[in-house]
């Protein structure tokens, strides 16, 4: 069976292998070692603090295999982003060019650097290894993270966001990077994505753009990298897109990945889930979905095969037992709708 649940500073190891895994343009996992050790513990007393309100922790969530313990995926939640620290995108704006006199009129789109999303949650870190693709396990951490959402939306912002890995070669370099950003940064792209995860993000403003940059200028190879996702991306860019995301030309600054976002309330699996009564039921199950225990700090998610369609939902002894459930506790429930 595999669970989501709230990361613990004893997940460090899986943790470091996970991000090897994940190799290169994979931001918020490319640090080092003992950075990632401190996101844990902020991760673990931030689902330990009571009622906080929206703060800037941010919540790290790990993919289990109750059958084996082995972690195989993870994923994260941070709370608010771009107040503290600068949440730095570029957004493609149009502008109208005419002439009278020349006989012109046409339409040049240009990048700008900006800080438009202050306030917002932001999903992210979603990753899981090649032992848990083909079980839908991607899409459980995807989805888990609005039902965390949703079991206290007092600790998230009224606009949630994900931002996508962008083109990345073979080799690691970054089309984008190397044409748009490299000029400003003079460093490569690989030191750039570290020092963007681990520090407050000052070296952007510092040295990035500080007036539009013209996409027309740019080689038509890079132009069509824009606004796109990392092939490894495209299936998390679609479940985005399935929840209500939408790409509003906002792109990384690094690799040009697209950044999608919508107002949290609008998020299809938060807005279809509701509150349930659970009891330990055996037989076949009418109603597929994902239950989670609906609580802090212990919060866990799995898929479920569950009986029962209204405020009282009966599942396996096996579920109650992997999500720590006792008869009659109160769950949030996703129904899969055929």
């Amino acid at each position: 069976m595999l669970i989501v649940r709230a990361a613990r500073t004893s997940d460090i190891d899986d943790l470091v292998r996970l991000a090897g895994e994940a190799g290169t343009g994979f931001t918020s996992l490319a640090v080092p070692a003992d950075v990632l050790a401190e996101r844990l513990e902020k991760s673990e007393a931030a689902f330990r603090a009571p009622d906080p309100g929206q703060t800037e922790d941010t919540y790290q969530l790990m993919l289990e295999d109750t059958e084996t313990g082995r972690i195989v995926g993870c994923s994260a939640i941070k709370a608010m982003v771009g107040v503290s620290k600068p949440y730095w995108d570029f957004k493609i704006i149009t502008l109208a060019q005419h002439s009278s006199e020349a006989d012109r009129r046409f339409d040049m789109d240009a990048m700008l650097l900006v800080n438009d999303f202050a306030g917002s949650s932001e999903v992210g870190t979603l990753f899981v290894s090649e032992a848990g693709r083909g079980t839908g396990a991607g899409r459980l951490v995807a989805q888990s993270r609005y039902l965390m959402i949703a079991a206290d939306r007092s600790r998230f912002g009224d606009r949630v966001l994900a931002e996508l890995r962008g083109v990345v070669k073979e080799d690691g370099s970054s089309p984008f990077f190397d044409a748009v950003s490299r000029p400003f940064f003079r460093m490569d792209f690989d030191d750039a994505d570290r020092l963007s995860a681990a520090t407050d993000n000052q070296f952007i403003l510092d040295l990035g753009p500080q007036h539009l940059i013209y996409l027309d200028l740019l080689p038509q190879e890079v132009r069509d990298v824009i606004g796109k996702p990392h092939e490894q991306g495209e299936g998390a860019y679609n479940l985005l897109l399935w929840e209500g995301f939408h790409y509003d030309r906002y792109v990384d600054i690094f690799d040009g990945g697209p950044l999608v976002s919508t107002w949290t309330e609008n998020v299809r699996t938060l807005r279809e889930s509701r509150e349930v009564t659970v009891k330990a039921a055996s037989g076949p199950g009418n109603a597929e979905g994902i239950l989670s225990t609906d609580r802090f700090p212990d919060f866990r998610t799995c898929q479920v095969s569950a009986i029962g369609d209204g405020d009282v939902l009966g599942v396996s002894n096996d579920i109650m037992q992997a999500l720590d459930l006792r008869e009659g506790d109160k769950a949030r429930f996703w129904r899969r709708k055929r």
